[in-house]
């Protein structure tokens, strides 16, 4: 049986600040449980009119209890060491935070993996090859979700 990963990002309804109404900046979150050398998250919005929507792809992340808020929209991060980041279902690289539509409240997924190797990835790399390159390395996963209305 896979070992539980809990993840908190601090919140159970978006902060304006890590929505498109503020920065856009990417929340912090913790993680806590991993038994593994690296992590990897993915945030959805399953609840977009068009399918579900990725907000954010990043991998390699060295196992910790905390990922810093206010990530880089980049590819490669020197914090936390050795990240790489995806491009989104919005065509950037990096972390864009929730936008529906006014009237609309979203849910919005944050699934943390936890991974037994650091995943040979490039940068930029979208959902699909992601969940390609995982198939074989994920030991641990967990899951929560955070609101959003405008």
């Amino acid at each position: 049986m896979m070992a539980p990963l809990n993840v908190m990002p601090g919140f159970g309804i978006f902060p304006p600040e890590h929505t498109c109404d503020g920065a856009d900046t990417s929340p912090e979150s913790r993680v806590l449980g991993a038994r593994t050398p690296y992590l990897a998250v993915v945030m959805e919005d399953p609840d977009a009119s068009r399918g579900t929507l990725t907000h954010w792809l990043i991998w390699n992340i060295p196992a910790t209890e905390r990922i810093p808020a206010h990530l880089p929209p980049e590819g490669f991060l020197s914090e936390p060491a050795g990240a790489v980041q995806g491009t989104n279902d919005l065509g950037t690289i990096g972390y864009r935070g929730p936008c529906p539509s006014r009237g609309e409240s979203h849910r919005y997924l944050f699934r943390v993996y936890g991974l037994d190797a650091m995943l040979p990835l490039a940068a930029g790399a979208g959902k699909h090859g992601l969940i390609e390159a995982m198939r074989a390395h994920v030991l641990q996963s967990g899951e929560t979700a955070a609101l959003y209305s405008r």
